[in-house]
């Protein structure tokens, strides 16, 4: 087992409702899918550890990656005392068929997804369990209750939203309090911060932020696109296109002017 590493990660409470995780995440979408070139399993075990024992305990993953491929690797990486040390999330509600992305959210659903999750990742019971997307068929107040049940019965400990309005997060925090809120926000996707973030903290609501480098943007500059693999879905990201990007370029620099007059510019 690797070292324990001398690099303490803070940590906080996400939410009001108990659950306290490290203040850095580690996404693990982009281990086994989504990224180009799927990395050897070996490698990216140890690179979770290596996070882990750095004080990087909180997991995120979901069954849609890969889709199931992802939490098999978790469950896997998470062995020989790991689970012990990490708050693990995962999601449900996206669904692919013939290549077209469904969402759901009825109760049936819910249920078998985090049953499969839950055998996935060879675990008892998820630490934060996210509805991924929102499924506008099935009135939100179901799918909370159906999630309910899931906590009373000790199969997941926090319920989490992804992509939700507010008044979506209103509805669903009556029915049981929600832990955590994830959506993409960053220097260049702030809508969130209109209605999503106050009424989060109105609520008493975490926030987890993914993408919060721009997907890579605003930590690599605009070269980053210049050397994404074609396989790769950020190359056809809107505002990665031409007609976008120079736009973005000159917004980016902005940014590393003033980042650098500070001595921390976005990237050496």
């Amino acid at each position: 087992m690797a070292a324990e590493s001398s690099v303490k990660v803070p940590r906080i409470k996400l939410g009001s409702q108990g659950l306290e995780v490290s203040t850095q995440g580690l996404g693990c979408m982009n281990m086994s899918v989504f990224s180009g070139t799927p990395k050897p399993e070996a490698e990216m075990i140890k690179l979770a550890h290596h996070a882990i024992n750095s004080g990087i305990t909180f997991l995120d993953t979901s069954d849609v990656y890969g889709p199931h491929t992802n939490e098999i690797f978790l469950g896997k990486a998470l062995k020989d005392g790991m689970r012990e040390k990490v708050e693990l999330a995962t999601k449900f509600g996206i669904t692919f068929q013939d290549g077209q992305m469904f969402v759901q959210g009825d109760p049936a659903y819910v249920r078998a997804a985090c049953e499969a999750s839950l055998k996935r990742l060879d675990i008892d019971c998820i630490d934060l369990y996210y509805q991924h997307r929102i499924d506008t068929r099935v009135p939100i107040e179901v799918t909370i209750g159906e999630l309910k049940k899931l906590v009373e019965e000790g199969k997941v400990k926090y319920i989490g939203l992804s992509e939700a309005s507010a008044s979506t997060i209103r509805r669903a925090h009556a029915v049981h309090p929600i832990t955590a809120m994830q959506l993409e926000w960053s220097l260049w996707s702030r809508d969130a911060e209109k209605e999503i973030i106050p009424t989060c903290r109105e609520l008493g609501i975490g926030i987890v932020a993914y993408s919060p480098l721009g997907r890579g943007f605003l930590s690599s500059g605009p070269k980053m696109v210049e050397t994404l693999p074609e396989e790769d879905p950020r190359k056809h990201l809107p505002r990665f296109q031409p007609e976008n990007l120079e736009h973005n370029k000159r917004l980016y620099e902005r940014v590393n002017d003033m980042q650098i007059e500070r001595g921390a510019p976005l990237h050496s």
